[in-house]
């Protein structure tokens, strides 16, 4: 298969969860509907469209013989009813812990459309270690709250962590306690964010925002609509001179329309820097793929 020139299958990069293969990125015609990860000991295959079984199991076994310390791969199935998982070769695991950056995170395979992990994050989630010492730290959509252990483990003073799946935040909860990380330094809060804006408030002012919402959630979230309701709400969170990590997965919304809604609804906002993703996460197509911009928040005098 002609992908196969285009991974490292060098030893020393099976460390660590990574991508392998970014096929949805559009630099390699033909595998736009593919994409392949390393989450130690699975190699997993996802897919948007529909493959021949001939496909995937020819893929299965490269994979299975190309990477030594691979026990199981699996396929998800992204464009149908619930993404379901297929166990195509090996062992049929359905938990493991990976690392990332010497962190460890617990991965699970078949219960719902995520991981635990977005691994296109790796980038800022470093970012974060880097620039959380002595900070109290904002991490709004948690999700599993890998933000909150990169900024403990950047000794961060404390952070709390918002979202509004409790299962999430349970799956963060033991993240903190795979890395023997004090928990009496984090806080979880399983709340709706656009109702709940009084109660972070609460245990503020902050140090270092990281925001990073889904593009939609049925009910709950609309980020075109609602990304405004947070940035303008900043003055009341932060702490002046603080650091803010914003950032936006929708492949219809580009790194202009973050940069111009941060300038409308707060201007005290300074740009310093974005933060690409890994170089395996390349994109042909312009704004669509992961952005992350860093801003530094000034309080007007």
């Amino acid at each position: 298969m002609i992908m196969f020139d285009l991974i490292d299958f060098s030893q020393s990069s099976f460390d660590e969860a990574h991508r392998l293969f970014h096929g949805r990125g559009h630099a390699y015609p033909g595998y736009e509907h593919l994409s392949i990860d390393w989450l130690s000991p699975v190699a997993l295959i996802t897919l948007y469209k529909e493959e021949s079984s001939v496909f995937l199991q020819d893929l299965a076994q490269q994979l299975f013989d190309a990477i030594e310390p691979c026990t199981s791969v699996q396929v998800q199935y992204r464009y149908l009813r619930e993404s379901p998982f297929e166990l195509l070769l090996g062992e049929p695991v359905t938990e493991t812990t990976v690392l990332e950056n010497g962190l460890k995170y617990h991965i699970t395979l078949g219960r719902s459309q995520n991981t635990g992990l977005f691994l296109d994050m790796r980038s800022g989630r470093k970012w974060v270690q880097e620039h959380a010492k002595n900070a109290r730290v904002l991490n709004l959509f948690a999700y599993t709250c890998a933000f909150s252990v990169a900024s403990l483990a950047g000794q961060a003073e404390r952070v709390l962590n918002v979202d509004l799946s409790r299962a999430s935040l349970t799956a963060g909860r033991e993240n903190h306690r795979l890395n023997n990380q004090d928990l009496t330094k984090v806080n979880f809060q399983s709340v709706d964010i656009f109702k709940s804006f009084g109660r972070i408030k609460k245990y503020g002012p902050y140090d270092l925002l990281v925001c990073d919402p889904p593009s939609f959630q049925k009910g709950s979230v609309d980020i075109k609509r609602d990304y405004k309701k947070i940035i303008r709400r900043l003055p009341e969170f932060m702490n002046p001179n603080s650091l803010l990590m914003l950032c936006l997965n929708d492949p219809d919304l580009d790194e202009l329309f973050l940069k111009e809604m941060v300038a409308l609804e707060c201007p005290s906002c300074e740009y310093i820097e974005s933060i690409a993703t890994p170089d395996v996460f390349v994109e042909t197509m312009s704004g669509k793929g992961l952005k992350v911009a860093i801003y530094r928040y000034q309080a007007q005098s």
